[in-house]
């Protein structure tokens, strides 16, 4: 099976390969998410001050900001490149490194369990809500927060079932401190 060029080889011991599509798909989303909040942010500044302003712009540049920070978040705890105490962790060894990264993803975990449940009554609190003059539900745009909170605890729950099974240590912690030992040695 070949790895998908989006996903990070960094911390694979910590990823099933079944979910490599997944990250994929994210990484699309959040490119595509980007590309498109400049555009409609470009296209609204620029009608603006040629006098012919599109005012449902506003609309679109809320909806791809606010599904691309969240789609974001939840791949970036995929990739392991925020929420946790990396630089910390990554200098610890045995059980006191294996107790700091399941209280990191612990933490995340709660935090994604509470954007689940929390965001999911929101979104269905906004179910009657539209926004003028589109009529477009709030939900179109609070719905993300569960999602992401979903895919958060997917991805955490990911994280500590292989860091219990292979150890949060992985290739990229030895070559740190194959270099710390190389500026400490004369």
């Amino acid at each position: 099976m070949t790895e998908w060029s989006l996903v990070l080889p960094r911390h694979r011991h910590l990823k099933w390969r079944g979910l490599d599509w997944l990250e994929a798909a994210l990484m699309i989303a959040c490119g595509l998410s980007i590309f498109c909040f400049t555009a409609s942010v470009f296209c609204d500044v620029v009608t603006r001050t040629i006098g012919r302003p599109w005012l449902w712009l506003q609309l679109v540049t809320t909806g791809f900001f606010t599904w691309g920070v969240f789609i974001g978040m939840a791949v970036a705890v995929r990739r392991n490149d925020h929420l946790y105490l990396v630089e910390i962790t990554k200098r610890m060894r045995g059980p006191k490194r294996t107790f700091m990264e399941v209280f990191n993803r612990a933490v995340v975990l709660g935090v994604a369990l509470c954007m689940v449940w929390f965001g999911y009554k929101n979104a269905l609190g906004d179910m009657g809500s539209f926004r003028a003059p589109s009529l477009i539900p709030l939900t179109v745009y609070t719905a993300s927060v569960p999602i992401s909170g979903a895919l958060i605890a997917l991805f955490c729950l990911e994280q500590m079932i292989n860091g219990w099974q292979r150890g949060f240590e992985g290739p990229e912690d030895d070559e740190l401190v194959v270099r710390e030992e190389e500026k400490a040695s004369p």
